[in-house]
């Protein structure tokens, strides 16, 4: 993994980990299985279609109560491998932040937002 993805990757997930009030590992490979379930409750269709959805999507599940777990699976980089590039990375970096800050907002009080 470049470098800059790492220690966003890392920044990231401890900033989401603080405010979401859950402790995942990491945030961002977009690789997650959903229930049926959780996938009719959640609101999907308020959010966005950018790479930023399936952080929204876990943002939803904390919101609405629903149990999370981890399996870890490995990720390799190589140039043959899809990946964003940097402007797209900062732009994805800044929606995990609106979505961490919406759900903190929305916990607090604060705030009423669409997708939560």
């Amino acid at each position: 993994m470049p470098r800059y993805k790492y220690i966003s990757n890392r920044l990231l997930t401890g900033f989401e980990n603080l405010f979401l009030g859950v402790k995942l590992s990491e945030y961002h490979t977009g690789y997650r299985a959903f229930s049926r379930k959780v996938l009719i409750e959640l609101p999907l269709l308020e959010n966005s279609d950018d790479f930023v959805f399936d952080n929204q999507v876990l943002a939803q599940c904390v919101h609405f109560g629903s149990k999370l777990g981890e399996v870890s699976c490995p990720t390799k980089y190589f140039a043959e491998a899809s990946s964003i590039n940097f402007r797209r990375s900062v732009k994805y970096g800044f929606g995990v932040l609106a979505t961490t800050m919406q759900f903190a907002l929305q916990k607090m009080g604060l705030g009423e937002f669409p997708n939560l």
